[in-house]
C-alpha cells in the first residue's frame, strides 16, 4: 500500500479535493446542534520603526490565555541573527518556533557564505515557510535589521505576505499603535526620539487592548550593534492598595473606620448550645 502511494503521480499546484468534504462536515455538525471550531484570538502590540542610523523594534510583556493572563513578562522580541531580530504576535508557541526554526536555517546560510545573512533573506524564508501552512501557523511577525544595504522593516502576515515599510505596526493592539505612528512619525528621526515614538505606540497598545498589558521591551538594531532594552518601561505599573484609616498604611487591606456605613437594623439570636467535652486516647503500637 506504500509503495502505491509513493507511486502514484502528485499534480503541481494546490489540491482543493476537500473543499466539499469540509462543506458537508460544517453542515452535519450545524444539523446536531454544534459549531464549527472558531479560530483562536489572541491579544499582543508589537511595532517597529526606521530611524536614522537602524530599527527599533518594540513589544509589550503580556500573554493571554483566553481571558486568563498566563505570564505578566513573556518575551516576544525573538532573536534571528547578530544583525536581525524579529516581533512576534499570535500563538505563543508558533512565533516562537518559527523563529527558531528560521534563525537556525539563517546560521547555516550565514557560514555556507561566510557573511552576515540580509534582512531580505530572512524575510524571504519566513514568508515562504508560512505560506506553506496556508495560515495554520499563526504567527504573525515584524522583521527587522540592519545589513550591507542599510536598515530594512518588514510585516509578515500568518498566510506569507509581507510588506517592506518605514514603520509597522501587528497585533491586537495595532490600531492603537498606528494612530500614534500617524501622527508623530517623520523620516531620518535620532534614536532617542524613536525609542520615545515606540515606547508611546506600544504603551497606546497596552492602555486600548485589554489582549496587551504589562512591561514594553525594546530592541534598537544599528550597524555592528544590538541594544536589547528588556524591560524598557513599567507603562502599566500595579498600583499597593493602602489603608490609611489607622494611620500607617496595610497592603491589600480593605478595612474601613468604624461608623462608615449606617446599620438601620441589629439583632442577636442566641444560641443554646450542650457542651461536650471529648478526649482522645492514642492507642498504643509498640
Amino acid at each position: 500500500m506504500a509503495t502505491v502511494s509513493v507511486c502514484q503521480y502528485h499534480s503541481g499546484g494546490f489540491s482543493f479535493e476537500n473543499c466539499k468534504r469540509n462543506a458537508l462536515l460544517e453542515a452535519d455538525i450545524n444539523k446536531l446542534g454544534f459549531s464549527s471550531p472558531a479560530a483562536r484570538k489572541t491579544g499582543t502590540t508589537i511595532c517597529g520603526v526606521v530611524y536614522k542610523d537602524g530599527v527599533v523594534l518594540g513589544a509589550d510583556t503580556r500573554a493571554t490565555e483566553g481571558m486568563v493572563v498566563a505570564d505578566k513578562n513573556c518575551s516576544k522580541i525573538h532573536y534571528i541573527s547578530p544583525n536581525i531580530y524579529c516581533c512576534g504576535a499570535g500563538t505563543a508557541a508558533d512565533t516562537e518556533m518559527t523563529t527558531q526554526i528560521i534563525s537556525s536555517n539563517l546560521e547555516l546560510h550565514s557560514l555556507s557564505t561566510g557573511r552576515l545573512p540580509r534582512v531580505t533573506t530572512a524575510n524571504r524564508m519566513l514568508k515562504q515557510m508560512l505560506f506553506r501552512y496556508q495560515g495554520y501557523i499563526g504567527a504573525a511577525l515584524v522583521l527587522g535589521g540592519v545589513d550591507c544595504n542599510g536598515p530594512h522593516l518588514y510585516s509578515i502576515y500568518p498566510h506569507g505576505s509581507t510588506d517592506k515599510l518605514p514603520y509597522v505596526t501587528m497585533g491586537s493592539g495595532s490600531l492603537a499603535a498606528m494612530a500614534v505612528f500617524e501622527d508623530r512619525y517623520r523620516p531620518n528621526m535620532e534614536e532617542e526620539e524613536a525609542k520615545r515614538l515606540v515606547r508611546d505606540a506600544i504603551a497606546a497598545g497596552i492602555f486600548n487592548d485589554l489582549g496587551s498589558g504589562s512591561n514594553i521591551d525594546l530592541c534598537v538594531i544599528t550597524k555592528g550593534k544590538v541594544d536589547y532594552l528588556r524591560p524598557h518601561d513599567m507603562a502599566n505599573k500595579k498600583g499597593v492598595r493602602e489603608d490609611k484609616v489607622y494611620g500607617r498604611p496595610v497592603t491589600g487591606s480593605y478595612r474601613y473606620k468604624h461608623g462608615t456605613t449606617g446599620v438601620l437594623t441589629k439583632a442577636v439570636t442566641p444560641l443554646n448550645l450542650e457542651v461536650v467535652e471529648e478526649s482522645v486516647q492514642t492507642m498504643d503500637t509498640s
